[in-house]
């Protein structure tokens, strides 16, 4: 209580130091300053934020009732309704030469150069990049072309802040005026393009005056009223025309809703990650006046996370991109990737992408012992020795783990330690290794186990990231390991059943693949049959001690069928399919 009366007020955390938390209060209760010299006899509480959702709802009633909004062409395609194909009249598109070559950025090839040349003549554009075909290059690329078409100002978004810097990071790269639009709760996260967020660049443009009162606001505290409304004018004011001599905005989708766009109106928005948000999110930004709309994601890969399974199940786990795709727009496809030894994009290639996928780089690029940072003399003793990967037959048995939630798998993770030990002592660093897991409690385990049981010093174990597939989504790592956990004949395999988690699994490593679990059990599933006969054609199926790996004479059915289907349209439905099962 103040004077009397129940003070209230909403804010938000700036910053936790040592311990103590710093408050920074939107709005005052009941009329009464904050009241700063109160030390004690109070309470916090953490209110839902329902920002997120609330942008959403409107950017779904600016669609639906604003004519405005988007143009009748992209209303109707993004419906689903019969319309003729539209191009972009006196588009400008530079010749497959030098034209076509953006400062700072590198050198496009042919299938991104297409790519780009086919997007800016088309009001609506799907791009489909495989893991490691340059899909954020192309992106940048794409958007300084966009820039030269006359039509203003180009909104980037992602549904992550990840996505948007790494973003934003390349297009600034290219000489463009970039701003970084950050939400207010993210002022005090530092990111690797802090000099061009919005929060960051305007008490370096407002002026002396607004430097005044920012040194008073930090020094006491709270400003008089008087002063507090001068501040945020020549802030307001300041942000306005910082975002107003912008080439390109960027920020996430929801971030797209902010107050500080609100009088904004983009012509040409790109969503990248677009496979990840969720159908609502990416209004957010297409709602704000588009005529040109380029959605970059990978429909092969994982969806929005949707933790409400009523939701899920509803649908909300379909991304915009996804459904456009089941429709029947085709999506333009990058298909020259530069992650992965050729061996290692060989099955993804054929059982995700109709074996579309070429090689950018050859054996020799990733053989271990031609890498300039590696320091050893030996490589890893893979059973086949130009091909870096192999499938560990493991038989041990999954448990319910301590919280009677999730798996784990003792054998599996002895065996992901002996790997690991090995892949350390001929020099390779824990910074280079990944472990994937489907399952918390085996993430858990394996993490104490390496560090409890490996020979090795505790916090090379300690560096090692042991993750789930979805940490580990448009990541990479030198060398992967899988832990597949399911082992009982009798209870299915899971999350393991879904061919998008698997595609991300498999895509991740640069040198080497290893795949541990058991495959009698995992044969059960078509895909996993599928891959498993792919290991054991190769001699990649083995069995037996790390030192003297044998190939594996277990048997298991042959596939009927092509498991992820005859075309992408097929591979989504089944993929949607593994997600409800």
């Amino acid at each position: 209580y103040l004077y009397g009366k129940a003070w209230e007020g909403v804010g938000y955390v700036r910053d936790i130091v040592d311990g103590e938390v710093e408050l920074e209060m939107r709005q005052d209760g009941a009329g009464l300053h904050v009241p700063e010299a109160v030390s004690d006899d109070y309470v916090v509480e953490y209110i839902w934020k329902s920002t997120s959702f609330d942008r959403m709802q409107n950017a779904l009633k600016t669609f639906a009732i604003d004519d405005t909004s988007v143009t009748g062409y992209i209303y109707h395609r993004l419906l689903g309704h019969p319309v003729e194909e539209q191009r972009i009249a006196n588009a400008k598109v530079p010749e497959m030469n030098e034209e076509f070559k953006v400062p700072g950025l590198p050198r496009l090839n042919e299938s991104q150069l297409e790519a780009v040349a086919a997007v800016l003549e088309r009001p609506m554009s799907l791009i489909q990049g495989p893991p490691g075909t340059g899909k954020t290059v192309t992106s940048a690329t794409l958007v300084y072309h966009l820039t030269k078409q006359g039509m203003g100002q180009v909104l980037v978004t992602a549904p992550s802040n990840v996505a948007v810097d790494q973003l934003t990071e390349k297009i600034a790269a290219t000489g463009l005026r970039v701003v970084r639009l950050a939400s207010k709760t993210r002022e005090a996260t530092s990111s690797s393009v802090d000099h061009l967020c919005l929060h960051v660049m305007t008490p370096l443009a407002a002026g002396d005056e607004h430097a005044k009162l920012q040194r008073l606001k930090d020094e006491i505290g709270e400003l008089s009223e008087r002063d507090q409304r001068k501040y945020r004018s020549l802030r307001a004011r300041t942000e306005r025309e910082i975002l107003q001599a912008a080439d390109v905005i960027c920020c996430t989708c929801v971030g797209a809703g902010d107050p500080r766009l609100k009088n904004f109106r983009f012509r040409q928005v790109l969503i990248d990650e677009a496979t990840q948000a969720v159908e609502a999110e990416a209004l957010i930004p297409i709602s704000l006046g588009a005529k040109q709309i380029v959605l970059v994601g990978d429909h092969c890969q994982l969806g929005p996370v949707v933790m409400c399974k009523a939701a899920a199940k509803a649908g909300l786990t379909q991304s915009m991109f996804e459904r456009l795709v089941l429709i029947g727009i085709r999506p333009i496809r990058l298909q020259v990737q530069y992650r992965m030894h050729p061996s290692l994009s060989e099955f993804p290639s054929n059982m995700f992408y109709e074996g579309s996928l070429q090689n950018g780089i050859t054996e020799a690029d990733r053989k271990l012992l031609s890498m300039p940072s590696f320091k050893g003399k030996e490589d890893f003793p893979w059973p086949v020795p130009n091909k870096p990967m192999f499938f560990y037959s493991i038989t041990g048995m999954e448990e319910i783990s301590a919280s009677g939630t999730s798996y784990l798998n003792r054998t599996e993770a002895s065996y992901v330690e002996k790997i690991v030990t090995h892949l350390l002592r001929i020099g390779v660093t824990p910074q280079q290794i990944g472990v994937i897991t489907p399952y918390d409690g085996q993430k858990k385990y394996t993490s104490e186990y390496m560090r409890r049981s490996g020979s090795l010093a505790a916090a090379l174990y300690e560096s090692i990231e042991v993750a789930s597939v979805d940490a580990f989504q448009g990541r990479e790592k030198d060398f992967i390991l899988v832990s597949c956990v399911r082992s009982s004949e009798s209870q299915g395999i899971g999350f393991l059943s879904d061919p998008r988690r698997l595609n991300v699994a498999l895509t991740r490593a640069r040198l080497g693949l290893i795949l541990l679990g058991n495959p009698r059990v995992l044969s059960k599933n078509p895909l996993w049959a599928a891959l498993l006969l792919h290991f054991k054609e190769l001699d990649g199926l083995v069995e037996g001690p790390l030192n003297n790996l044998q190939p594996s004479y277990m048997t298991f059915a042959r596939p009927r069928r092509n498991p992820a289907g005859d075309s992408r349209y097929a591979f989504t439905a089944l993929a949607r399919g593994a997600w409800d099962g």
